[in-house]
């Protein structure tokens, strides 16, 4: 390992570690991840201030409300659209005060992120994340990273710009990964493993799962999160999305990344190292312990989130992951492995086959076919093709098309394999 790449994310360096009052960009406010933070934020106010916020803008009452509480000085939508409820909406929460500026466009978070603060949170969904992360990390910020999807899509890309200990992991299982990993240096670490509660459908066959329904799988035992993700956890996409961002953060081979699944999520993840130790990094199921670590580091929030009662007696299981049941760990294993495009493909027909899904249009288990045979049929990448934004937007494009279309003959075909597919 001393011969590797530095890692994007280590917690025994900081790109930044400025002290005191802290200014912070927050994109995608009005989702989990931002109303947690606004909410970690103003309990510590003299800690961290919120300089600007950026939402899709389907909620702009309260992201007038969240741009009031926070003094923000500039409020960002990506659909133009909203402005005119949006500037409505502010004029009602600040009364006679002057109003905050007003962003919108497909751009409008990637400006906010390069624009003046300390630490950009990018807790927007999906790969239209990638942008506002090239853009923080061009700007030289602080990137506390929730949006998986943008280091998944554009590894490289990512990778290019990145500073030693400029990307903070936002999402529990990195959060864990990364405090566990101060523990030991590179050098000692045998295996990262990665933690899944198993979702909704956890101990069920493929077979068992034929005919789950949207409410089935949205309701998650353990994590309230947006709809999107929580059908990723429930098709296990989102750990096979976690596998992948492992790799990158810590620059650990795909065969040294372990999956299990830990129905309780109290161990958010789990670092072995050479010696036969294990560090494990646990607490209660909340976002904001993880939130608090990405905007304080390496100062510690202190009551960002519960503690444990060690008191009361408790029970913490683990179980190895089912992946007949549930593929998706072993594809993005595989797309991870190819590189290039392959991970934007993979990443761009799953968030399609989740709203089809989601919208009633496809079954639950031709998720998973579906994005299987949309990413063989895009193939391997060329070795030694360098990626380009361009390259990952066409790849995504292209992506999209093929699965709704592929979704389309699950679809019809009553949710079994369509007769070219079984050939």
């Amino acid at each position: 390992m001393s011969d590797s790449p530095a890692p994007l994310a280590d917690p025994h360096l900081r790109f930044d570690a400025s002290h005191g009052r802290r200014d912070i960009v927050v994109l995608g406010s009005t989702g989990s991840i931002g109303t947690q933070a606004i909410d970690l934020v103003l309990r510590n106010p003299d800690r961290f201030r919120v300089t600007a916020l950026s939402a899709a803008g389907g909620r702009v009452d309260l992201l007038a409300e969240q741009a009031r509480r926070l003094g923000a000085r500039t409020v960002a939508v990506a659909r133009e659209d909203a402005v005119p409820a949006l500037r409505e909406a502010l004029a009602a929460q600040f009364g006679t005060e002057p109003l905050p500026e007003v962003l919108a466009g497909p751009d409008a978070a990637a400006d906010l992120a390069a624009s003046p603060c300390h630490t950009v949170l990018n807790g927007i969904t999906g790969s239209i994340g990638l942008a506002p992360t090239l853009a923080a990390l061009e700007a030289g910020r602080t990137l506390a990273l929730a949006n998986k999807e943008s280091l998944i899509v554009g590894g490289p890309l990512v990778k290019a710009l990145a500073k030693p200990g400029q990307i903070i992991p936002v999402d529990s299982e990195h959060a864990a990964l990364f405090q566990a990993l101060a523990a030991g240096t590179r050098a000692d670490v045998r295996k990262l493993v990665v933690t899944a509660s198993g979702g909704p459908f956890r101990g069920r066959t493929r077979a068992e799962l034929e005919g789950v329904t949207r409410e089935d799988a949205l309701a998650h035992p353990t994590w309230a999160m947006g709809p999107v993700i929580t059908v990723n956890s429930a098709t296990l996409v989102n750990k096979g999305l976690e596998v992948i961002e492992a790799h990158l953060l810590y620059d650990i081979p795909f065969e040294r990344i372990e999956v299990v699944v830990h129905p309780q999520s109290y161990v958010h993840s789990m670092v072995e190292f050479t010696d036969g130790s294990t560090v494990a990094q646990a607490t209660p199921p909340d976002m904001r312990g993880p939130i608090a670590i990405g905007l304080g580091w390496p100062e510690r929030v202190p009551d960002a989130a519960p503690a444990f009662d060690w008191s009361t007696a408790s029970t913490w299981e683990f179980f190895p992951l089912d992946e007949d049941a549930f593929p998706s760990v072993g594809l993005a294993r595989h797309v991870g492995g190819l590189g290039g495009t392959a991970p934007a493909v993979f990443n761009a027909a799953n968030e399609e086959c989740v709203e089809a899904f989601l919208a009633g249009r496809l079954p639950f288990n031709a998720i998973m076919d579906t994005v299987t045979e949309v990413v063989s049929e895009h193939g391997t990448p060329a070795p030694g093709t360098s990626l380009t934004v361009a390259d990952v937007l066409q790849a995504d494009a292209w992506a999209r098309v093929r699965a709704r279309e592929t979704a389309a003959k699950y679809a019809h075909s009553g949710g079994e394999r369509p007769a070219e597919a079984r050939a």
